[in-house]
């Protein structure tokens, strides 16, 4: 019994400091940034709703996009919409516009390159700027 108890204290506290881990991080443009396997992807929603993604090193140090692949869902009230993405420039650029409202998520589906394995972010969508960080509600860094 000792043993079981000694082994789900272990198993809490390795939990807890998983999600102490998935600290928010934001970008060089206030965007959230995504860890896609040393790279990293800044999520950032422009005024016109479109969805950019800027590319980064470790160091943030931008990169062009490359081999990234990239899709979205957005799980709007309205109903769910795919979201595809082209490179324009150095960015990638969603296709389309995200639906109007907030408070929805957006799911992204993104790979480093098309062999890597695909990682799934739960992004809530929530445009209005945090008065303490200055970044949009959906990259906020703050302790709240």
């Amino acid at each position: 019994m000792k043993t079981l108890l000694n082994i789900l204290v272990i198993a809490a506290l390795a939990t807890t400091s998983a999600f102490a881990d998935a600290k928010v991080k934001a970008g060089p443009r206030k965007g959230l940034l995504l860890e896609l396997g040393g790279k990293q992807a800044e999520f950032f929603v422009e005024k016109d709703r479109s969805i950019s993604i800027a590319m980064y090193d470790a160091a943030l140090k931008a990169q062009a996009a490359s081999t990234e692949v990239i899709t979205a869902t957005a799980e709007a009230p309205s109903g769910k919409v795919k979201i595809d993405f082209e490179k324009k420039g150095d960015f990638l650029v969603s296709k389309t516009k995200l639906p109007e409202g907030e408070g929805y998520q957006v799911v992204l589906q993104a790979k480093a390159t098309p062999e890597a394995k695909t990682k799934n972010f739960r992004i809530k969508l929530e445009l209005h700027t945090c008065k303490e960080c200055g970044n949009p509600e959906y990259a906020c860094t703050c302790d709240e």
